[in-house]
């Protein structure tokens, strides 16, 4: 018995059918080219969702849990110069996703977050079964992360100018007020 290379792209061109949201997925990351670009996630199944409800595909079938996309369609899309741009636009980010982008620690962007600087544009509930149960993640436009000023974000990070290592910060120096007294109001520290 003889086995012959098979070429993928002729055993994809057989196979007519649709396909699922993961195979999808697999085909536009190889479309963004290994390795991926700095910064950039997989895209996944989600991603995928994201996508066809954008516009940017057809879903097929009436199975609405895991439905079908069309496969000429993906290709399509997967040939698209814009695709990492068009991924950024229609597809939201965690959390940990946006402190990466940023390149910020995680407190900083809950921070920036609790503000009100970014709205979440969606949420995902993620179930942890016996560990802590359910957890809502507030899903960010990637758009509106990009349009955030980086260097206010970085302010607190890293060392601050003017200070020597191993001396107060001049914020540190001002009297605290402890909180007020009913003997002495104006106490100070």
């Amino acid at each position: 018995m003889v086995v012959e290379a098979v070429d993928p792209e002729q055993v994809r061109a057989a196979l007519r059918g649709p396909i699922g949201a993961g195979v999808a997925a697999d085909r536009l990351t190889q479309a963004l080219g290994e390795p991926l670009p700095r910064c950039r996630p997989r895209v996944t199944a989600s991603a995928v969702g994201h996508l066809a409800r954008a516009g940017l595909l057809v879903r097929l079938g009436g199975d609405a849990a895991f439905p079908d996309d069309h496969p000429d369609q993906v290709a399509a899309l997967a040939r698209r110069r814009d695709l990492p741009a068009l991924l950024d636009r229609h597809v939201p980010l965690g959390p940990d996703q946006a402190t990466r982008r940023l390149g910020v620690r995680r407190t900083d962007w809950d921070q920036v977050a609790r503000l009100g600087f970014v709205a979440p544009v969606d949420t995902v509930a993620i179930d942890y079964k016996s560990h802590a149960g359910v957890t809502v993640v507030p899903l960010h436009s990637a758009l509106d992360i990009a349009l955030l000023p980086h260097p206010a974000l970085r302010a607190g990070t890293g060392r601050r100018p003017g200070v020597r290592a191993g001396t107060r910060a001049p914020l540190n120096l001002r009297p605290r007020l402890l909180p007020a007294d009913s003997r002495n109001p104006d106490r100070r520290v």
